[in-house]
């Protein structure tokens, strides 16, 4: 935090010499919104809707079902994970973007369990957080019925609390570690190469879920030694709102995967329709049926807004962003009952910042009315997500100005505020 009273010539002056400024061009943005909730929803590239609009008029308009070998539809998951891996320290043909996060996460779990049945069969617990992203606790649990119902193995789920009760949860009977990089709630960002070699000193695996880390933090799944990784592409990835999601493994690993959802577009021969399951012999194995085309598509414009710059410059500005705000709301909140729930040691910190309050759903509908827009989280976490590629320093002092003046005139509390709707 810094002793210095930040001004609104400070931010401008941020913008003025920041290199990344110009990136911002990219994207589609509303005049009158500063976004801050890339961390849930990326923002939409400017080049999207050209490119949705021609894979609808003229690859199945035209193409019709010959653009599966003319559009390149049919490769399109390897090519585009081949463009994805680079953001992730992957290499060629070891990511393939593909389905969703949790189906990954299921095919993922389901092979690091039976890696680990066939090496230690009495390796029988699987570690997590216990506020880890919930869908991760939920397939793992879903996978864990499973196997009990059909007589396999009854495995334990260990839920742990921080760093120190992942360290103290690692014993001989661990078979596999499920973490998320970045926490969802707090923005805590585990030091991957630390932990993964933790893990693997007592045998275990890891299963990364780089959901809020792929295209907000430097990630180097080899340099960490990694076992196994998912992750989606609507967030900091900007590929649209449900767009698929993306799976690695460590070449380690590639040839034995064992893929329990056996479907036709992870057979080695897809178009020989032969009974019998016979694998790709390759990263294709991680796939499962036919592809969603026109979500699959956009996918490479939000990847291509990474051109121009590099994971290592992005982090410079993430954490300059993210700790602007946080000292601003510090200057010009204090005395407002605002609980801080993210590090403030950069090196620990994703691209997010989480404040709590008793009040956290209606203050953020109070913003989102005056065009801020962070998400609301329980319990009472008001996320800020800073998208280095879209965010600029004045947005964060006119984000926080906006949040002083809610906080200081109880705008917040207001019947329609506090109307829920499904999604926060």
């Amino acid at each position: 935090m810094t002793s210095k009273t930040l001004t609104l010539a400070d931010c401008r002056a941020m913008d003025a010499s920041d290199p990344l400024a110009k990136l911002r061009d990219q994207f589609d943005l509303p005049a009158d919104v500063i976004y801050l909730d890339g961390n849930s929803l990326g923002a939409m590239p400017r080049s999207s809707a050209r490119r949705a609009q021609d894979v609808i008029t003229q690859e199945w308009g035209v193409g019709l079902i010959r653009s599966w070998n003319t559009a390149g539809w049919f490769d399109m998951p390897r090519k585009l994970g081949n463009k994805l891996a680079r953001l992730v320290g992957g290499n060629d043909n070891e990511v393939v973007v593909t389905d969703t996060t949790s189906t990954n996460l299921f095919k993922v779990m389901a092979a690091a369990l039976r890696l680990q049945k066939d090496k230690a069969p009495q390796r029988r617990v699987i570690v997590s957080e216990r506020n880890n992203f919930p869908t991760d606790l939920y397939i793992t649990q879903g996978l864990m019925d499973l196997l009990s119902s059909l007589g396999s193995a009854d495995y334990e789920l260990r839920l742990v609390d921080g760093v120190e009760g992942l360290e103290a949860a690692l014993t001989e009977d661990v078979a596999v570690v499920l973490l998320t990089h970045v926490n969802y709630q707090t923005g805590y960002m585990y030091d991957m190469a630390d932990i993964t070699a933790k893990v693997h000193k007592v045998g275990a695996v890891t299963v990364w879920d780089l959901c809020h880390s792929a295209g907000a933090v430097p990630i180097d799944l080899n340099g960490a030694n990694a076992d196994y990784a998912v992750g989606c592409t609507y967030k900091y990835l900007n590929g649209g709102p449900g767009s698929p999601a993306f799976l690695w493994v460590h070449p380690r690993h590639q040839e034995s995967f064992w893929q329990p959802l056996s479907g036709w577009w992870g057979h080695a021969r897809p178009f020989a329709m032969e009974s019998q399951y016979d694998p790709h012999q390759g990263v294709k194995r991680y796939l499962c049926g036919t592809q969603a085309i026109t979500s699959l598509a956009l996918v490479e414009n939000g990847l291509d807004t990474f051109a121009d710059t590099n994971m290592e410059e992005l982090r410079e500005k993430s954490l300059k962003l993210t700790s602007l705000f946080i000292d601003l709301v510090h200057q010009e909140c204090a005395g407002f009952p605002l609980t801080l729930n993210t590090p403030l040691d950069t090196k620990y910190r994703g691209s997010q910042v989480g404040f709590e309050h008793p009040h956290g759903f209606a203050v953020v509908q109070a913003l989102i009315e005056r065009g801020v827009i962070p998400d609301y989280r329980e319990p009472s976490i008001m996320r800020f997500g800073f998208t280095p590629l879209y965010i600029g320093f004045e947005d964060v002092w006119n984000a926080v100005a906006v949040l002083k003046e809610i906080l200081q005139s109880n705008s917040w509390d207001q019947p329609k505020f506090h109307q829920r709707g499904t999604v926060t």
